[in-house]
């Protein structure tokens, strides 16, 4: 069983209600790791990554070796959960190298300090954000939101591109806002799908004159610039993704009558509806029947009779 914590201090009890559930989730942070080998490519990747989500205390990266972690391998995510415990973290980024599997990063994500989603993939072709001017230069500044472009047919075919565009996006867009100041956009990340290897890159919004009251933008690559080669995956199954998918609801004070709530936070209604009188209602008459045989329908005792008329008409 899991052991209860009491806070023992102010600053304490504060962490611990941070970290409660609540109806407005906090922002994502991103858990950046070490492999028990990795190489210099995959340094620089992990501290890029470092440098556009530390704004706001998003990420958090750990330098030392961890050979425990093998998060597609059955029992070898357990150390890598407990260290999403313990940072508050719902993503992580797991870099390594190995003859096999040369330059390899890890993304997935987290629902309640649990594994939820794997992917893997292969850098090729990178280029740091010193070769570009430094990281100071372009790092983005607290409050500011990326625009995030996806190019190519793959990511709306391919499974693999499906998940992996998605992962991106929970990485990259930051805390979720309901309003955006057009000039907090300073950034761009680029994705573009060809075939089975996406082409990353990281380009800085400048706002210049144009002579008019609309300025004009231009794009400026800010680094870092790589290639991401798709190698393996895991999707969550589907009782996983249904209890995840599952949002709460405000239940008001006055209970509204014959409306309730299902599992999924939809809601439920009952309506009551008056008894029709189909007898009075005007229907249009079918030339097939005769208004003699409707009569004798509704009436039993008059069966004979019409019957008999019938006979004499004939």
């Amino acid at each position: 069983m899991l052991r209860v914590v009491k806070p023992k201090t102010k600053r304490g009890l504060r962490e611990l209600e941070k970290r409660a559930p609540k109806l407005t989730e906090n922002g994502k942070k991103v858990l950046l790791l070490h492999g028990t080998t990795t190489s210099v490519i995959i340094k620089g990747v992990l501290s890029d990554l470092y440098s556009l989500r530390k704004a706001g205390e998003n990420a958090i990266k750990y330098t030392k070796k961890n050979a425990n972690i093998r998060p597609f391998e059955s029992g070898g995510e357990s150390y890598l959960e407990y260290l999403s415990r313990r940072t508050d973290c719902s993503l992580f980024v797991f870099g390594s190298h190995s003859k096999k599997r040369p330059h390899n990063l890890v993304i997935g994500r987290m629902y309640d300090h649990h594994v939820y989603d794997l992917i893997e993939v292969g850098v090729e072709q990178f280029e740091p954000m010193v070769t570009f001017g430094g990281a100071k230069k372009y790092s983005p500044q607290e409050g500011s939101k990326p625009c995030l472009v996806f190019i190519g047919e793959g990511f709306e075919q391919d499974d693999q591109l499906k998940h992996l565009k998605e992962i991106l996006i929970d990485v990259l867009r930051g805390e979720v806002v309901e309003a955006i100041n057009l000039a907090g956009l300073d950034k761009v990340f680029l994705c573009v799908a060809v075939g089975k290897k996406v082409y990353f890159k990281h380009c800085a919004i400048r706002l210049k004159k144009s002579g008019t009251k609309v300025p004009r933008i231009e794009l400026i690559e800010a680094g870092p610039s790589m290639d991401l080669i798709i190698r393996r995956n895991r999707l969550p199954n589907e009782e996983l993704r249904k209890e995840a998918m599952k949002t709460a609801w405000k239940s008001s004070k006055h209970k509204v009558k014959n409306v309730s709530r299902d599992s999924l936070a939809g809601k439920v209604g009952r309506i009551y509806m008056p008894r029709q009188e189909v007898n009075g209602m005007a229907l249009a008459k079918m030339k097939g029947l005769k208004r003699r045989r409707q009569e004798a329908s509704s009436d039993p005792g008059a069966s004979k009779k019409a019957r008999d008329n019938h006979n004499e008409e004939v």
